[in-house]
């Protein structure tokens, strides 16, 4: 890892982030030694992404005179992948299961997730059927071998998927999360065939139980290996042309950061990458000011999502489902078993499509123009009107100065489109363009309500912190519907994903099926099964020590009451539970079982009168912060600044355009406060302040929007 250091000798003092959305790829360049942050967004180029990220940062350091020799860290954010699974862009993959088992991925848990839809469909498999190999290889739920490998049999499994192309091949034998020697010895002859051949062992990738998700995760990460391990050679190979560091570091969709060599093996894990880089950001910048307890919500081109923060640390979730057939419909989509932060999707991003569906209603999304054609008002052939033509319209974006002023847009166009749905409906275009801001605005707050509401919470005790280039547009409205009266818009929020990679901690994550009663079965066990996942995390870590450190090590576990179904996650105590240096086993004992009730009734309520615990999946976690923080500089107070300009925009509460001032942010100092309507402008988002809206700037650099009665 190469290492990095701010000082006199100027050397190494700059770290890019790099962030690749749906629509935009934002490139952000941060100096540790002033903290100053420079921005740019540019237009994905989604037939080479890497092609618009090198061109991205080429014009970033070129437009700043940034010292390629200077930059001692590039961290990068992408959602390429998920894109890959939901479009079906993967590899041609094969899968090798244990004899009985290659229909596991289509018979899933036989659970509808739409019970009263007669045509419903499941997500189609990865890999087909004919792709599907068995062998007679079998552990038991113990990890005792019940049947060996035969080489002979798996050589002529090999043959047959190299007949038919595979590119890929991911191996998921029963048990093997209980003893993986069988699928390592399957992976040894698959390389003597093959030794280019991409290979996914699932007791590498997810080694728990439940067949199902534990094959799909699998069949996931290798279908979408081979892409990730080109974009990567060739995003090194770009920067490297830069003079940049070529060792770049990946965000994980659990909000950690990487080598590249772990996200090679494990694709997987940055599914999530990009809105959980998000999270960070939007955890970090609200604790400079001490709010701990925040709703995260980031809306780009092509999709918004939900976070909840407490105490300064975002919902950390231990699965999620990708390509959903019914978007938001739970149980539609992929089971994905990683560790990620726990975000929602809740609702549209500026491409989102607006439409006439059967029954005459208006209806935005799930559709999306992206950024290839993009809205009507990019001018790039799009001719669907969409959410970033409705924002237009209604005033809200400054065509002058969208994306701070590198790209420009049409509001005739914009207009053109929005006028046509209006014909449509039989509706004005203001009304229609308005219709459009507000339906977003209640599918994100309906959501909203849902997800908060499901751990327990009530939305009126957070504060709503806006990010991306449109959760500064819609956070006005959202708040109010939700209940929400405090808005936070951070500094250079339009880019707060790529910021999040620079501020980042590296992170790891482990697990693995060990099923323990804490109350009598042998500590040592438990002790040593931890021990071992710990030295795991360490060594993953490690080749990262000059820049991250020092490591914290966090033990989970997956928890119920014998009998029950379901699994529960929560937070053990630090260990060792047995041996030198650990408590009286007596107390041990009791203190493993008391962490567990205590997440049960925190969840639930209540729990069930003696009825033993069981520990069936244990996970641990290493942290470690980055050792060089960006210099904390404070704006200074100065005389309140006066509008750049005026335009009309419209607010519902007013029910027309007003002639309304326009801020620009960087103009903005400590103590700036004024009540709406107003808008602020930066480069990368504008902030709606509506007439119930009163902002004051704080010295952090945070926008604090108060939303009166």
């Amino acid at each position: 890892m190469q290492k990095h250091s701010s000082g006199a000798n100027g050397v190494s003092n700059w770290a890019i982030g790099i962030d690749i959305g749906g629509t935009f790829t934002d490139v952000v360049a941060l100096d540790y030694e002033d903290g100053a942050l420079r921005t740019l967004k540019v237009l994905t180029t989604h037939g080479d992404p890497a092609r618009g990220v090198a061109e991205g940062v080429e014009r970033l350091i070129a437009e700043h005179a940034i010292e390629a020799a200077r930059v001692g860290r590039v961290v990068h954010a992408t959602t390429l992948f998920t894109n890959a699974l939901i479009e079906r862009r993967g590899a041609r993959t094969g899968l090798i299961a244990t004899e009985g088992f290659r229909d596991v991925l289509e018979i899933g848990n036989e659970r509808k997730y739409d019970l009263y839809d007669l045509n419903i469909e499941a997500a189609p498999a990865l890999v087909p059927r004919r792709l599907r190999a068995e062998i007679g290889a079998r552990m038991n739920h113990r990890g005792e071998e019940i049947r060996p490998v035969d080489a002979e049999e798996v050589k002529a499994v090999v043959r047959d998927l190299l007949a038919q192309d595979v590119d890929s091949i991911a191996i998921c034998l029963l048990h093997a999360y209980a003893d993986g020697r069988h699928e390592r010895a399957v992976r040894d002859i698959v390389l003597a065939h093959a030794p280019q051949m991409d290979i996914t062992l699932s007791s590498e990738v997810a080694p728990v139980i439940r067949e199902f998700e534990r094959g799909s995760t699998t069949v996931a990460n290798a279908y979408i290996k081979p892409l990730a391990n080109r974009y990567l050679a060739s995003l090194q190979r770009r920067l490297a042309a830069l003079g940049l560091p070529a060792d770049v570091l990946m965000m994980l969709s659990n909000g950690g950061l990487s080598h590249l060599d772990e996200a090679r093996r494990t694709p997987i894990e940055l599914l999530e990458s990009g809105p959980a880089a998000g999270a960070i950001s939007a955890s970090h910048h609200s604790l400079r000011d001490g709010q701990a307890n925040l709703l995260a919500f980031d809306m780009g081109g092509t999709t918004a999502k939900l976070c909840l923060v407490e105490n300064g640390k975002p919902a950390i979730a231990y699965s999620f489902e990708a390509a959903r057939q019914k978007r938001f419909a739970e149980g539609s989509g992929l089971p994905i078993r990683i560790t990620t932060i726990d975000l929602i999707e809740i609702g549209a991003g500026g491409g989102s499509i607006a439409h006439r569906d059967a029954l005459g209603l208006m209806k935005v999304g799930p559709q999306s123009a992206g950024s290839e054609p993009g809205p009507a008002c990019y001018g790039l052939g799009g001719t669907a009107p969409t959410v970033t033509d409705a924002n237009l319209v209604l005033g809200y974006l400054n065509a002058e100065y969208f994306a701070g002023g590198t790209m420009k847009i049409d509001l005739g166009e914009a207009k053109k489109a929005i006028a046509a749905l209006g014909e449509q409906l039989g509706r004005p275009a203001a009304e229609v363009a308005w219709g459009i801001h507000d339906i977003v605005a209640e599918n994100m707050a309906g959501a909203a309500r849902v997800h908060v509401a499901e751990r327990g919470r009530d939305p009126r005790d957070f504060v709503l912190l806006c990010t991306g280039g449109g959760g500064p547009l819609h956070s006005y409205y959202v708040a109010q519907k939700i209940g929400v009266k405090t808005i936070i818009c951070p500094p250079a929020a339009g880019v707060a994903s790529a910021y999040g990679l620079l501020v980042a901690p590296a992170r790891a994550d482990r697990s693995r099926t060990a099923s323990v009663r804490p109350m009598s079965d042998p500590l040592e066990v438990l002790e040593a099964s931890f021990a071992e996942l710990e030295a795991q995390v360490c060594a993953v870590l490690a080749p990262l020590d000059d820049t991250f450190g020092p490591v914290r090590l966090g033990r989970n576990a997956d928890g119920r009451f014998v009998g029950q179904g379901f699994n529960l996650t929560v937070r053990l105590p630090d260990g060792p539970y047995a041996g030198p240096g650990a408590a009286d086993t007596a107390a041990m004992r009791a203190a493993l079982t008391r962490a567990f009730e205590s997440g049960y009734r925190d969840k639930f309520g209540r729990t069930p009168p003696d009825v033993p615990v069981e520990l069936v999946n244990l996970r641990v976690t290493a942290e470690a912060p980055p050792r060089q923080q960006p210099g904390s500089a404070f704006l200074a107070e100065a005389a309140q600044a006066e509008p750049k300009a005026h335009r009309p925009v419209y607010f519902r509460e007013l029910d027309r355009h007003v002639d309304t001032p326009i801020y620009d942010r960087a103009a903005l100092a400590a103590g700036f406060d004024r009540r709406g309507p107003l808008l602020v402008e930066d480069e990368g988002s504008t902030l709606v302040v509506g007439p119930l809206g009163r902002v004051r700037q704080l010295a952090t650099g945070n926008l604090v929007i108060d939303i009166g009665a």
